[in-house]
């Protein structure tokens, strides 16, 4: 298992738990200890190629080149392309390949150079409206930089620019204004074994912002509700478009596109070709099939039948400072660092580790950043997946924890408007 980031974690722990021998290496000197006493870690994985029957690459976008190089020499892979990694890195040709293949795209405009911000304030000036700056390349990444307008004359995002282009402009030198759509988000994503997609497909619907009722600042995820189907039209119309092209260039695992749908179409914004967090986690309370035997076989190309769940699925992220400031060190110094994880029972039930080690049987919060656990929970309604999610919460005491406590909320609402639309089988 190859990481920059740690997130693979969860993934490799369960391969681990499913009898299997891993072997996990980290990159980012920070997360070095995660996972430690859940598997085996090592300095360099390139030492282990030749002792790996399966190498799987996690959440680490440049990663796709060496994947492609091992593929090569006949190894066994699980990981993104080249290819895949500019569909997400790079919005402008993320969209260009959606539109190359008959996907129906937003409007959009580019902005790049030393007169990017000048250009962009000038354009809005020019054709007042509602726009989403994302930014492109590294610090899209790096930064939760990406902004929403609200006013219809684009006035609030004349302002950001304004601030962006003071303190960002010597960095963001790349970024795309979207027109704006309201609707529901929602992505449609499915795991590709390198010549077709392998079904059902996940339907998923993400949290990111701090606070209940989606307010606050933007996180990396505070959790997502889902459930699997069959092929739907949101996927025939977006994600089952790109299967020549990713068959093409040999892709293998996972990949969504986030989508805004509403009464007048389904509008795709932009790729995510990996494990996204916490959707791995959640995957797995909703996959049968052992992970480990269907890792192997998509990187072996072979179709599979994946046995999952009925019903839905909700994964919440339990944090604690300074997440989702992860550059703030004298916080988790202060507050979190190898704090302890305790639970009132000794049912781990649903319990998925993100950056945790295990120190003389003690869970331990490690890797700096805060984002601690994801819990899981299942049921054939959306209210009873929410609620043992939310009980198996309550059953972990963390010094300074926090969740969101309305993760699959919005299904009440966006469940109606999907079935209104014709979009949900």
């Amino acid at each position: 298992m190859v990481t920059n980031y740690a997130l693979a974690a969860d993934l490799a722990w369960q391969i681990a738990k499913e009898g299997h021998a891993v072997k996990m290496y980290i990159g980012d000197k920070v997360s070095k200890d995660t996972a430690d006493g859940f598997v085996d870690k090592v300095d360099d994985w390139k030492e282990h190629t030749g002792w790996a029957d399966l190498i799987i690459f996690d959440d680490c976008l440049g990663f796709g080149k060496e994947a492609e190089k091992l593929r090569k020499e006949g190894k066994f892979v699980v990981g993104g392309t080249a290819y895949s990694d500019r569909l997400e890195d790079d919005r402008q040709f993320g969209q260009d390949e959606m539109t190359s293949v008959g996907i129906t795209v937003l409007p959009h405009w580019d902005f790049m150079g030393d007169r990017n911000f000048d250009d962009a304030i000038k354009f809005v000036k020019d054709n007042p409206g509602r726009y989403v700056l994302k930014p492109c390349g590294k610090i899209a990444n790096e930064k939760e930089l990406l902004f929403v307008g609200a006013e219809e004359d684009g006035v609030d995002l004349l302002q950001v620019m304004e601030h962006y282009k003071k303190n960002w402009g010597k960095k963001m030198k790349f970024f795309q204004l979207q027109k704006y759509a309201k609707g529901v988000e929602i992505a449609i994503g499915a795991f590709f074994n390198g010549k077709k997609f392998i079904t059902p497909v996940n339907v998923n619907f993400e949290h990111k912002k701090l606070f209940p009722g989606n307010i606050g600042p933007s996180t990396g995820e505070m959790g997502t509700s889902m459930y699997w189907c069959e092929p739907n039209k949101i996927f025939k119309s977006t994600l089952e478009k790109m299967s020549a092209k990713l068959a093409e260039t040999g892709y293998v695992g996972y990949i969504d596109i986030n989508c805004i749908v509403n009464g007048n179409g389904i509008h795709p914004l932009e790729f995510t070709a990996r494990f996204g967090y916490p959707t791995i986690s959640i995957h797995m309370e909703g996959i049968e099939s052992p992970m480990g035997e269907f890792m192997y076989a998509i990187a072996r190309g072979e179709d599979y039948n994946l046995k999952v769940k009925t019903g839905f699925q909700i994964g919440v992220v339990i944090a604690v400072p300074p997440f989702p400031f992860e550059d703030d060190v004298n916080t988790y110094k202060k507050f979190s660092e190898d704090a302890t994880i305790l639970f009132k029972k000794p049912n781990k039930d649903g319990v998925h580790i993100a950056y945790v080690k295990l120190v003389d049987g003690d869970w331990l919060v490690t890797g700096g950043c805060g984002y601690v656990l994801v819990v899981t929970g299942f049921g054939a309604t959306m209210k009873e997946a929410q609620a043992m999610a939310y009980r198996r919460v309550e059953n972990i005491m963390i010094p300074n924890m926090f969740v969101r406590t309305d993760i699959g909320d919005r299904w009440i609402n966006d469940g109606d408007l999907l079935q209104t639309w014709g979009l949900l089988p």
